[in-house]
């Protein structure tokens, strides 16, 4: 496989995870590679992985040089880590020569030259027709030369002809003392060179490469972890991690209905970052098993990240609150990764989780808990190692769920300050506190943040039981929250002064039906007692009205009988 970076500049794939990212294509074809480090830093092993995946991947035949180990021993070591040396020599693809060089028979004279070797490497190389080749170690070749001035003659007369065979080259060499190589010149003439650490720092060991330098070709230059495993070498390149990564609108459920309310009814976002914190005891790992419960019954797969517990302790824990994590388990929809924080160094557990998600494709990691951390390195540190985490998860679009173990606040501290300081850079922040009460304490959530969504900032009571989590409301007074036992009390005491408004209100609304009663009765006797007098009065009416028509007739009558009277008297 050929990489071509800029003009003219062929490159050559290594196939190892992560160093073909940080030298934009892999090592330099037809030039010599400088791969110096200490004892122990895996030069070897990279030098042979470069064979190994130019053949088996790329179809290049390689010749593994050694002047230390045996051709067996180097099979059965290589064995262990996956390679199948002795059947890619039996294919012809790869060559194993062991040089014995022994000090007592090199003479140091001014004519003595590398010409023997060249002629030993050039057959190697064309009986297999090999266009890479590996050389381990320069210094097991040059140890019995104290003349520095012919030792650099004929290092430079070994790269010369390696150029000269247009042969991709590994020489592989002992770091020195405040330089890079012992004899200081190997990395001038060399085109790229590649230098491995093994380090340890507070009882931690860390392996880490840098690329110091790559002539014609832009490379990153930090110092980048790697892995030694089962699979060989597995390079992370941390600081290519940009703030690029896509976002989703789509909404995960986190286990609990009543939290997936407070955050506008459908849970976090997929692909965002998810922060637990809380003092010991206030049930983090119990919110980080749901999400990952709910994660797998909508048939995601789940990472989880365990530092403290071991995934059978998990396992049984989670059952009592009705969460069965064994059934994911057995199905392959939930794999963990648990060991102590203190086993690794900050950037061997960063290159782990890298090789995890890489292997395993979860849409969900858990990371529980990140405070842990702190044990193995610094604040600073610590924060920097979990910025990449982040960002790397984001990038996957994978969502993830870290806790993180809060101080109490005795000290002076505010409830939500952690030993890891990394809430800022989450997308959501979730709080849990224990509240003492009534000679009891009880458990209560914050929703202290949820970017991009309207989020409840409600305190809700955190009640954990065989049946999951449950998330209630806390009784606010003049006494402040209640929660547990005393919200009970105080709710028991609000419904019997309930029901007694109630049943003060029912004989009220009973006496009132009794008045009404009566009064009807008054009103409807009043009412016949006015009617009798109406219809009386009307009765009496009607006499005088008749007597009055009697009288009115009576006395035209004799009003008559006088008008005759009267003319009678007038006409005598």
């Amino acid at each position: 496989m050929t990489a071509t970076t800029a003009p003219g500049l062929s490159k050559a794939a290594t196939g190892i995870a992560g160093l073909d990212e940080l030298t934009r294509g892999g090592l330099p074809r037809g030039r010599p590679t400088l791969v110096c480090g200490d004892a122990g830093s895996g030069k070897t092993l990279l030098g042979m992985e470069f064979l190994v995946r130019g053949a088996t991947q790329f179809d290049e035949p390689g010749v593994f040089v050694t002047f230390e180990e045996q051709t067996a021993d180097l099979v059965a070591n290589f064995r262990s880590l996956g390679f199948d040396v002795a059947a890619l020599i039996a294919q012809g693809k790869l060559a194993v020569d062991h040089v014995h060089v022994e000090r007592s028979e090199i003479a140091e004279v001014g004519d003595y030259d590398l010409e023997g070797l060249f002629v030993r490497l050039g057959h190697a190389l064309d009986k297999i027709g090999a266009q890479r080749i590996v050389i381990d170690t320069l210094e097991a070749l040059f140890a019995a030369f104290d003349n520095t001035n012919l030792l650099r003659a004929e290092l430079r007369r070994l790269f010369r002809w390696l150029r000269q065979r247009g042969v991709t080259a590994v020489i592989t060499g002992e770091r020195g003392d405040g330089i890079l190589t012992r004899h200081g010149i190997e990395e001038y003439v060399s085109d790229c060179v590649i230098v491995l650490d093994h380090r340890v720092v507070a009882q931690s060991a860390t392996r880490r490469l840098r690329i110091a330098k790559y002539r014609g070709s832009a490379h990153d230059t930090g110092e980048f972890p790697f892995l030694i495993g089962e699979r060989g070498i597995s390079v992370l390149p941390i600081t290519s991690l940009a703030l690029a990564h896509e976002v989703s609108s789509e909404r995960v459920s986190t286990g609990i209905a009543r939290l997936d309310a407070m955050l506008a009814g459908g849970g976090y976002y997929r692909g965002s970052s998810i922060l637990v914190t809380g003092t010991a005891g206030t049930g983090k790992s119990s919110v980080a098993a749901c999400f990952v419960d709910a994660a797998c019954r909508r048939g995601e797969r789940a990472l989880y990240v365990a530092f403290e517990e071991s995934p059978s302790q998990i396992v049984r824990n989670m059952r009592s609150i009705g969460v069965d994590l064994g059934v994911w388990v057995d199905s392959g929809m939930l794999r963990f990764e648990a060991e102590r924080s203190s086993t690794l160094g900050l950037e061997l557990h960063l290159a782990k989780l890298h090789r995890a998600v890489d292997e395993y494709q979860p849409q969900v990691v858990v990371i529980d808990p990140v405070s842990n951390l702190d044990t193995v390195g610094s604040k600073l540190e610590v924060r920097a190692m979990l910025t990449r985490v982040i960002d790397f998860l984001k990038s996957r679009q994978i969502t993830s769920l870290a806790t993180s173990l809060a101080h109490a606040g005795d000290r002076g501290e505010a409830p939500e300050m952690t030993s890891v300081d990394i809430s800022s850079l989450m997308d959501t922040w979730i709080l849990l506190r224990n509240l003492e009460y009534g000679a009891e304490r009880n458990r209560v959530v914050h929703l202290l943040k949820s970017r991009g969504m309207a989020h409840s900032n409600q305190v809700r009571e955190f009640v954990m039981s065989d049946r999951g989590i449950d998330l209630t409301d806390v009784y606010v007074g003049g006494g402040g929250v209640l929660t547990g036992s005393a919200r009970r009390e105080l709710e028991a005491k609000e419904r019997e002064a309930a029901v007694a408004h109630q049943q003060d209100l029912e004989l009220r609304q009973r006496a009132l039906a009794r008045k009404r009663v009566v009064l009807d009765a008054q009103l409807s006797a009043l009412r016949t007692t006015f009617e009798g007098e109406e219809e009386e009065l009307g009765r009496l009416l009607s006499e005088h009205l008749q007597q009055a028509s009697r009288m009115k007739g009576d006395h035209d009558v004799i009003a008559q009988l006088r008008g005759h009277d009267g003319v009678t008297s007038g006409g005598k």
